[in-house]
């Protein structure tokens, strides 16, 4: 900005407006004069005024989401809809404006929903281990209902897929008309082992194997590359219609 101020001492009367424009104001700068002892005028430069504009946070903000854009790397080949493995049997509902990702099946008289949501954590409490071996813990966290369509009544499955295993942390009945406070069902690990291994087979017959999980291990990583994109694009949309409209 062109600032700068021009004091006079030789007058000590009081201010008075001018009875006509100043000239500054034809040359495209402005004159604003102050009263008291000492008469201050302010040339303003409304083209350096243009400038400075142009210069805001929000053009730097704009700057850098563009460049975090730019070298965000999203895989071209990852799986969608449209290029799913033969031996895949479920349709995938995947919308991008929403974390969760849904796979839904028919299998006989029943309908299989698994919910798969990356920012879950169905296990309060993990061991501490070396962090050399902290991928150990990088398990897929999914629910898995499993539903009779005649009288409503579901197994709700809560899964954790690691990429040899696969641990069931509970097992819920949901009623068709859920009570206020329904039982929640006996801890997973107390139920006898045969019985255990009973309800992963019930499981896996319904096509949840580490064959799905370990596919869906490498789309949920896809998906968190295109949802992180989609949020900087939603963001600098934002920022620039801000810009646009002062």
């Amino acid at each position: 900005m062109s600032l700068f101020c021009r004091v006079s001492v030789a007058s000590t009367l009081p201010f008075r407006a001018a009875s006509s424009p100043p000239a500054s104001l034809q040359t495209g700068t402005q004159r604003v004069t102050f009263g008291g002892s000492h008469h201050c005028s302010r040339l303003i430069s409304f083209s350096s005024i243009s400038a400075v504009r142009a210069i805001t946070p929000s053009s730097n903000l704009l700057s850098l989401l563009e460049s975090e854009i730019e070298s965000s790397v999203v895989d071209e080949d990852a799986p969608d809809n449209e290029e799913l493995p033969e031996w895949f049997t479920f349709q995938i509902i995947d919308l991008p404006t929403e974390r969760v990702v849904r796979l839904i099946r028919k299998f006989d008289d029943e309908t299989i929903i698994v919910y798969i949501d990356p920012s879950a954590h169905l296990f309060d409490e993990q061991p501490k281990l070396p962090q050399d071996d902290e991928e150990l813990l990088a398990g897929i966290p999914m629910v898995v209902d499993v539903s009779k369509d005649d009288d409503g009544l579901c197994l709700e499955f809560g899964v954790n897929a690691f990429a040899d295993e696969i641990v069931i942390d509970s097992l819920v009945v949901q009623q068709p008309h859920e009570p206020k406070y329904p039982y929640q069902g006996p801890d997973f690990d107390d139920l006898d082992e045969n019985l255990q291994r009973a309800f992963h087979k019930f499981l896996e017959i319904r096509g949840i194997n580490l064959t799905l999980t370990n596919f869906l291990a490498d789309y949920m990583v896809n998906k968190d590359k295109r949802s992180h994109l989609q949020w900087l694009k939603d963001v600098k949309s934002f920022v620039l219609t801000s810009e646009n409209s002062q």
